[in-house]
């Protein structure tokens, strides 16, 4: 049975627009279309700028007001019960607008769980600092210490791969901060963000001003959340393109992205590579491939490559492909045809520069692609020097580590990287020398936990996820002097 959280095919769900149930006018909404199936998740409104205004203003209104610490702490505990009393609609909701298997979607479900838990430790734990003002002779007398306040309304910009452990990561911490929220979800995934909105507020006792979910496309809606003027801090997760352009629109906001990457892992003689097949059995094809630490890049020792190509395409052969909502599902749909179009693009053309597909590399009678490893590639190929975000791993071979450092460094992408090695000289020469936000040594790319400081370099971004950083960004600091 549908709950009140999910989508009924069909209906308009309405959003919260200034404290108010609003559907918006009939001729301004959108179908949201399962990208497995092609069936109707369900319809949303459409916003305008107008729309977008009315929810800063009244987001405004929620900061001037205020929210005090221990309410924001008793929010986010509350959210964090509630949203796991709640994981299978919420679960069913990810599978549903996203593809994304329904087992997997639970797990994102519990990492969202714990991402609010974070926040609530983080909301219970903020403070500023006292400043020793009697070091100088000037300050004699006085007495100084700083605050942390609220930046002010916090314009949120979401992706599809996660919609709702990064809404979280975005929502979660502005809570805590006392940030106001207007929120934009990915348009192929608005439904995970309108129910953690309905659960916040009805459930937990957040105040409706403090969130507003505003459904559209980025040109309209987006844009106008960048270009508004009483939006101080842009929160971004997406492609480097657009997040770049975000922060060259709004060069006098606080902007934080996290973009793409090609998550390289080095797998040397000396490490387990058995277990690094096992890893990437899923750290390449959980979601179809679509995470920015996705694992993409393999270099791999020529004295154990062809062991491992072949370990790794039994564990990939055994993937099972097809229905999110099949309980066995590991692998489903891309996020649309076209995406599918474009990676079987990509495949193409290596294999015409070429590179050996030995397994996968063909759209299954589900219309789903097949999870696909790729050989003897070239750091030319577009698989290998742009992100793929796809179910597709590329793997080549090297003679030295330092080859495999040279390689996996030349890219413009700097967010996580990994080694497999036994030899510890060789993993702390990995650590210092991998320009990365993020080096894990045995273990793949794709690895986080969602407390840590997650973010990259270069196009990867320019700043740090992870509720205690993220707070960070969204306070001000303000110093209090007291004299005699």
């Amino acid at each position: 049975m549908t709950s009140r959280f999910e989508p009924v095919n069909g209906t308009v769900r309405p959003l919260r627009l200034a404290g108010e149930s609003w559907s918006g006018d009939s001729s301004h909404t959108f179908e949201v279309m399962s990208p497995f199936d092609g069936s109707q998740v369900g319809i949303v409104p459409s916003c305008s700028p107008g729309d977008v205004d009315r929810a800063v203003q009244s987001a405004r209104e929620g900061l001037r007001r205020g929210l005090v610490q221990h309410e924001r702490v008793a929010v986010l505990e509350r959210a964090a019960r509630a949203l796991e009393d709640h994981r299978e609609e919420f679960a069913r909701i990810i599978a549903r607008e996203s593809a994304k298997p329904i087992r997997t979607a639970r797990v994102e479900v519990e990492r969202a769980v714990s991402t609010l838990g974070f926040s609530a430790a983080e909301a219970r734990r903020l403070t500023g600092e006292t400043i020793p003002l009697e070091a100088a002779p000037s300050g004699i007398g006085k007495i100084g210490f700083t605050m942390r306040v609220p930046i002010g309304v916090v314009g949120a910009i979401a992706p599809f791969n996660f919609p709702l452990n990064l809404v979280v990561h975005k929502v979660g911490p502005a809570i805590a901060a006392g940030c106001p929220v207007v929120l934009k979800p990915a348009s192929q995934t608005p439904f995970s963000s309108i129910a953690l909105s309905e659960l916040l507020i009805d459930d937990c006792g957040l105040p409706a001003d403090f969130l507003h979910v505003v459904t559209g496309s980025g040109g309209t809606v987006g844009n106008a959340i960048v270009d508004h003027p009483d939006v101080a801090l842009v929160t971004f997760t997406g492609s480097p393109d657009v997040g770049w352009g975000i922060r060259a629109r709004a060069p006098r906001k606080r902007v934080g992205l996290e973009l793409g990457n090609n998550a390289p892992v080095i797998i040397e003689p000396s490490g387990d590579w058995r277990t690094a097949a096992t890893k990437i059995r899923l750290a390449g094809f959980s979601h179809a491939g679509q995470s920015c630490i996705s694992t993409q890049r393999i270099f791999v020792h020529t004295s154990i490559a062809d062991e491992f190509i072949d370990t790794l395409v039994e564990q990939v052969n055994s993937l099972a492909v097809g229905d999110p909502m099949d309980e066995a599902t590991e692998v489903s749909s891309l996020i649309s045809a076209a995406e599918t179009d474009r990676v079987v693009a990509w495949i193409d053309e290596a294999r015409s520069a070429g590179a050996r597909v030995v397994c996968g590399g063909v759209v299954g009678d589900q219309g789903v692609l097949a999870p696909t490893v790729l050989v003897d590639v070239d750091p030319s190929m577009k698989v290998c020097s742009q992100e793929l975000f796809g179910p597709v791993v590329a793997v080549a071979r090297y003679d030295d580590v330092d080859e495999a450092l040279r390689l996996a460094n030349d890219s413009a992408f700097g967010l996580q990287a990994a080694i497999f090695t036994a030899d510890l000289s060789t993993a702390l020469t990995a650590v210092r020398t991998l320009d990365f936000g993020g080096v894990l040594v045995n273990e793949v790319p794709t690895w986080r936990a969602d407390h840590q400081p997650y973010g990259g370099v270069r196009d990867s971004g320019n700043t740090r996820e992870g509720p205690a950083y993220t707070i960070r960004e969204m306070t001000e600091l303000k110093m209090v002097v007291i004299g005699d």
